[in-house]
């Protein structure tokens, strides 16, 4: 049976979803979710022989959220990867990632791979290093209503989402509504002519939890993320090129 519990790692307080023994997995989240959305995979993965650790991401759930934008970059991320191994009594572990967390684990795998020896990524593959900084070349290219734009400036998105947080939440899961590309007029969130039927892989019990957690907590620490997206691409040019050899790319219906 799974257990949870907070531990201090790389200067905060990281929330730790725990179950079984054997080879240590982690399991990293994406936006906007938290530990929570591995409660599938955590039970399958402890009978199979490991031990499952899922975090709550930096800056979400009960995991701290720093207010400093730039404490939320990817060495950051890594950073609390690496502790939190260490913290467990490990010295080495699998990283499976999903959505945000895919890019933190392809990361692990590159920073320090006498740690992690084995990455997996679901919905985002390995990174691929453009020429310029990420939200520059899409002013380049004439485009300014992508989502990494709207979600920028602080406070903008956090007083979208807020507004009601069970409606913001319902529109993540159910995705009808959800554009890349904003339209004139309409936020991230799209039309609300537009209904949030939930898909069937989750019910409104389930959504409540998010709903509870991101209501006390807020959207901000998420959104930071977004906010370091330039300064990644920046901080990560000595590993331009660099693949992990045991990567397994693996696709994902959200």
């Amino acid at each position: 049976m799974s257990k949870s519990r907070t531990i201090q790692a790389n200067g905060i307080d990281i929330f730790v979803i725990e179950e079984g023994f054997g080879p240590l997995v982690l399991l990293c989240h994406g936006w906007p979710e938290l530990s929570y959305s591995w409660r599938h995979q955590i039970p399958a993965l402890a009978a199979a022989g490991f031990h499952v650790a899922a975090p709550d991401m930096r800056g979400f759930g009960q995991t701290s959220a720093p207010a400093d934008i730039n404490a939320y970059s990817i060495f950051d991320h890594v950073g609390d990867m690496v502790a939190l191994v260490a913290a467990l009594g490990e010295q080495k572990a699998i990283v499976i990632g999903h959505d945000w967390g895919a890019p933190v684990a392809w990361h692990c795998a590159m920073f320090r791979p006498e740690v992690f020896t084995a990455v997996a990524g679901l919905s985002v593959p390995p990174p691929a290093r453009g020429p310029a900084r990420p939200l520059d070349m899409l002013q380049k290219q004439g485009i300014n209503n992508f989502y990494w734009q709207y979600f920028q400036k602080p406070g903008v998105a956090e007083a979208e989402f807020e507004r009601d947080v069970e409606y913001t939440m319902r529109s993540a899961f159910s995705g009808r509504a959800l554009t890349l590309f904003l339209k004139e007029g309409f936020g991230f969130l799209g039309d609300p002519a537009i209904s949030r039927e939930l898909p069937d892989w989750i019910s409104a019990g389930e959504v409540a939890h998010f709903v509870d957690n991101y209501r006390r907590t807020g959207f901000r620490g998420g959104l930071n993320w977004y906010r370091n997206i330039d300064r990644n691409w920046e901080l990560t040019a000595p590993l331009a090129g660099r693949r992990d050899p045991s990567a397994v790319i693996l696709p994902c219906r959200l």
